[in-house]
């Protein structure tokens, strides 16, 4: 037997290695960096006026023209001139801090200048999930998020599919600005806004923010109730910041050079944290240029994502596993995409579920395969209600880490029956749930630690700078019948790992059950290689779930009790749905809903005889 080839080295991740304290009082682990954060801007419209001073020609955001299909650009100086203008109109028209700018329509650059000139003045932000206004027959969720924040503006770039959504909301409560105005009278034209002579005013507005200054509000997903508003302040954006900057091992943004500039390619909605503060906001202190993708990780989609890649060739790249494992399966067939992807790359990030070993070992080996090194893959773990609060930020040789507390920030981890539960604390959290004084009582401790109920687990308890490993939501995990705790957070991602690349996400049942089974999802481009191979549809979903069935059994058979046993499956034709929930706008699925919505899956798991199209192991 050959001895097996050592494996290249990482390309070098320029951040500071791990160096944390940790005490324990009480049972709990308490847990912070030992690096202090680093330097920030005094807001993100600050940042945006300072970054427009120093390189006003550099590109900062580039979309896809619908008209013409090329990419169109806005330089940091125009973004400035833009957002000035449109914060004097929004002046004008009664904005403010206790008068919300909503946004209906999704990533674009009009939409960044309608948020950051809303910043501008002081008036948060609040961009709204694109389903709640196009996917909707009752507009329950976008009402309820309109009479959460009582807008003063509500955005909408195009008009016509939005205007159900609009009629839906109260009549006169509102001005409509549209970059489509279609010759209705009663909305507000972008571009004419977008040219109105900027007075003092603006300028004594940015400089009258301060921390507390609510930038924005971002709405929890409401998977589990309606939709929260969650204030995004201007000190939580910025501790961010300054907490990615303290592990910074190198010099931001040299001498201003055009040709280390980064290039950021994301479609991460701007309704949620990941998209909107830390990849946005990243992207604008660290003077990179944003490439809006207008795909996402769904069949009808991704081929846009694609196609966006070879023009951008991204410095970094971060989102959620199964878009990756997308990837991975078109750059295993295409080697123009597979070198346009690597060629400047300097880290791949997810985030929103774990990354199972086998779509990161496919990943390293592609990597290896473009450059000759292994790549760093990270992940930053957070919440809206958190910002970002940990992060890998040091090259490792495994998945499933969330990381360490990025500088200033606090971790408690206390048990919980078997489990150790995530609480936090520092400048990054929100002050709380906007007008829901009951709620806040609920989710912060008696030390006034936000609770996120989710669990984590030490890689080694003696040495805690090897880091924490995400150890699943405390409550997903189930019981069976027999009493045995089944946790879902670590079987689900070893379960889809073992099956990969044939099944691309999964859901665990079996509450109350005698056994555990699963509801499984089928990888596009693996159905399509099958249904190639046998010549039609019935014949290659055949073949896959024989394969699948072998595949599953072979997990079974490595793992010893019945907790990690997964006894019958069922493949779903049906894909996760985004406007149901079943899968969020990052493109991770909601265990809870779908087990709820798909009731009569779960149902026929478990039926006796064995019910049509389940496997049995």
């Amino acid at each position: 037997m050959t001895e097996a080839q050592p494996l290249p080295a990482f390309r070098p991740l320029p951040q500071k290695l791990p160096d944390v304290t940790m005490t324990r009082k009480d049972g709990a682990f308490y847990i912070s960096a030992r690096q202090a954060p680093g330097p920030r801007p005094r807001s993100i419209p600050h940042a945006l006026d300072e970054r427009a001073a120093q390189h006003p020609e550099r590109p900062f955001l580039r979309e896809r023209a619908p008209q013409t299909d090329e990419w169109i650009t806005l330089t940091y100086g125009e973004a400035k001139e833009i957002t000035d203008a449109l914060a004097q109109a929004f002046l004008d028209i009664g904005a403010g801090p206790d008068a919300p700018v909503m946004l209906l329509s999704g990533n674009s650059i009009r939409a960044a200048m309608v948020i950051l000139a809303a910043q501008k003045i002081g008036a948060p932000a609040a961009p709204i999930s694109v389903p709640y206004s196009t996917m909707s027959t009752d507009f329950d969720k976008l009402k309820h998020c309109f009479d959460a924040v009582k807008p003063a503006i509500v955005f909408a770039e195009q008009l016509a599919p939005f205007r159900r959504a609009l009629a839906a909301l109260p009549a006169g409560a509102f001005r409509i600005v549209t970059a489509e105005p279609d010759g209705d009278n009663a909305v507000l034209a972008y571009d004419s806004l977008a040219a109105t002579t900027p007075t003092v005013a603006v300028t004594a507005a940015r400089d009258s923010l301060t921390d507390a200054s609510i930038g924005k509000y971002l709405f929890t997903s409401g998977s589990t109730g309606m939709p929260k508003p969650v204030p995004q302040t201007q000190g939580a954006m910025c501790s961010l910041i300054a907490g990615q900057e303290g592990l910074r091992d190198n010099a931001r943004d040299p001498d201003h050079d055009p040709d280390r500039v980064d290039n950021l390619l994301d479609w991460l909605p701007w309704n949620h944290i990941s998209g909107s503060n830390v990849n946005f906001n990243s992207a604008l202190w660290n003077g990179s240029t944003f490439w809006i993708d207008g795909g996402k990780p769904t069949a009808a989609l991704f081929r846009e994502t694609i196609r966006n890649i070879s023009d951008c060739s991204p410095s970094v790249f971060g989102t959620a596993p199964i878009a990756l494992s997308m990837l991975a399966d078109e750059m295993e067939q295409n080697e123009t995409l597979l070198n346009a992807f690597f060629k400047n790359m300097r880290s791949i990030g997810y985030g929103g579920a774990t990354l199972s070993d086998d779509l990161y070992d496919r990943l390293q080996a592609l990597a290896i395969k473009a450059t000759g090194h292994r790549i760093p893959i990270v992940t930053m773990y957070g919440a809206t209600e958190t910002q970002g609060i940990t992060v890998v930020h040091w090259e490792v040789e495994r998945v499933g880490l969330i990381g360490l507390p990025l500088p200033g920030t606090t971790l408690k981890l206390v048990p919980n029956g078997e489990k150790l539960e995530v609480r936090v604390k520092g400048p990054t959290v929100m002050p709380g749930y906007h007008n829901d004084p009951k709620k806040n009582a609920e989710v912060f401790d008696e030390e006034g630690f936000y609770c996120l109920g989710d669990a984590v687990k030490f890689v080694d308890e003696t040495d805690p700078n090897k880091g924490l490993v995400f150890d699943g939501r405390v409550g997903e995990d189930f019981k069976l019948s027999s009493g045995t705790w089944v946790s879902v957070g670590t079987l689900r991602p070893d379960f889809v790992a073992a099956c990969s690349p044939l099944i691309f996400d999964a859901v665990i049942c079996g509450q109350d059950k005698d056994f555990a089974t699963a509801l499984v999802w089928p990888s596009p481009a693996a159905a399509e290689q099958y249904i190639k191979a046998a010549g039609d549809a019935a014949g290659g979903m055949a073949a896959l779930k024989a394969d699948l069935a072998r595949r599953a059994a072979a997990f079974n058979a490595a793992e010893q009790g019945s907790s990690r046993r997964i006894k019958r499956l069922m493949v779903m034709i049906e894909p996760p749905s985004i406007d149901a929930g079943e899968i969020t706008d990052k493109g991770y699925v909601n265990q809870r809903l779908v087990v709820n919505r798909r009731a009569n899956l779960v149902q026929a798991l478990y039926a006796e005889p064995l019910a049509e199209g389940v496997i049995a192991l």
